[in-house]
């Protein structure tokens, strides 16, 4: 989730302190009649241009934020680059019960040269009777130089997957490869290996992701390599985290007459990033941009004026850094102009650039006498993408 900054992942720096405006000040930039036109002719997913109207000043809407039930949560995305071509990359100790574990790791081998590797995931039985384990959502990329298209891709699968009741049984003391597709896969030098798994356990396990030669199979990995690569303390981080599900609630009921507002999500300032430990070292760690935690969001809105509500993103991180030119994602939105669902975004390009672009996720009618709705996304931080990107809601003419 590469860090530079976080690199194609995430701001280091933020640039936070824009970030800290209020909206105590009414937002006084509104769209020309052309941007409502382009907004309503867009396709989802499709980029418009809005000029002079996207600036990290835009009023937030505050919410509230609670911690749900979810799994226990692990992330290997510290070293981002595995520079050895034998060594375990990350290692945490989980319990019985369900697991979400987020592998964002790059073939980085340049010494003695460059090398085909495997980077896999493996799962260990420490418990004293046989582990039943069963994959409740998978998703798992080709390993690819295209950072930005696996982390868009790797979102929209894993919000659609589900669980095919295939129950695997792991003995005392044995392994098995979480994912069989990395076992085979090849990860060229400079390939990301993205892959997000939310399983469940009925035994206590080991959780190991292992660069290593592409013949060595399944377990034989563990029993060869042995060495742990120590934390970089860069990147989003690497660890067991106890955090994994939001539920974001807005405060009161939104206005279409009090103009565009900005829900601001994984910043680390108003959304603080989750913590945890570090399974080799016992120290405390941070998840640097909350990658692989879901939001629920719920949005409560109402239009007093007869005006529609755009659900827009943008790329507000762009001027951070060289690896910050880009933002793609995936969310799942509920209905409006649109169907609801999952959608990659934008729809007819790999990512969006800088403002003036913005991405027209969903528009949503308003009723008749102007009674309340309520719009659900589910949103997680967008892999290999610079954050925070905001979830702009933008009031439209609708004639």
């Amino acid at each position: 989730m590469r860090n530079i900054s976080f690199s194609n992942r995430v701001s280091g720096t933020l640039v936070l302190t824009a970030l800290l405006f209020h909206g105590a000040i009414a937002y006084g930039q509104q769209l020309t009649p052309e941007q409502n036109a382009a907004i309503r002719q867009a396709k989802q997913g499709g980029i418009v241009k809005l000029e002079n109207f996207l600036t990290q000043k835009i009023p937030f809407i505050e919410y509230q934020k609670v911690v749900l039930p979810g799994p226990q949560f692990i992330i290997s995305d510290d070293p981002e680059y595995v520079r050895i071509p034998e060594a375990v990359a990350s290692k945490e100790r989980v319990q019985p019960g369900t697991v979400r574990l987020y592998v964002y790791n790059v073939n980085g081998v340049v010494e003695p040269f460059k090398m085909d590797r495997k980077i896999s995931a493996i799962l260990k039985n420490t418990g004293k009777s046989p582990m039943h384990m069963r994959m409740l959502k998978y998703s798992s990329q080709v390993p690819s130089n295209n950072y930005f298209k696996i982390g868009k891709q790797g979102l929209a699968d894993y919000f659609a997957s589900k669980d095919e009741g295939v129950v695997k049984v792991i003995m005392p003391g044995a392994a098995i490869s979480i994912d069989e597709k990395l076992e085979n896969y090849i990860a060229k030098y400079d390939e990301l290996v993205h892959g997000i798994y939310e399983f469940v356990i009925d035994q206590p396990g080991e959780v190991s992701v292992v660069q290593a030669d592409p013949k060595l199979k399944g377990a034989a990995v563990l029993n060869k390599i042995k060495n742990v690569i120590p934390r970089s303390h860069q990147n989003a981080g690497r660890g067991l985290f106890g955090i994994s599900n939001y539920q974001i609630t807005t405060d009161g009921v939104y206005n279409t007459d009090g103009g565009p507002v900005q829900i601001m999500l994984a910043d680390g300032v108003k959304d603080k990033w989750v913590t945890g430990y570090e399974g080799v070292s016992g120290e405390p760690v941070q998840l640097a941009g909350n990658y692989g935690v879901m939001y629920n969001i719920d949005i409560k809105w109402k239009s007093t004026d007869g005006k529609a509500l755009a659900l827009v993103i943008w790329n507000s991180s762009s001027g951070n850094s060289q690896w910050c030119s880009g933002m793609g994602t995936s969310m799942v939105v509920s209905n409006g102009k649109y169907k609801e669902g999952i959608i990659q975004l934008p729809v007819d390009s790999l990512i969006t650039t800088a403002a003036p672009e913005a991405i027209v996720v969903q528009v949503f009618t308003p009723l008749k006498n102007g009674e309340e709705q309520t719009i659900h996304i589910t949103y997680s931080p967008p892999g290999a993408s610079c954050l925070p990107v905001p979830l702009v809601l933008v009031p439209v003419d609708i004639k």
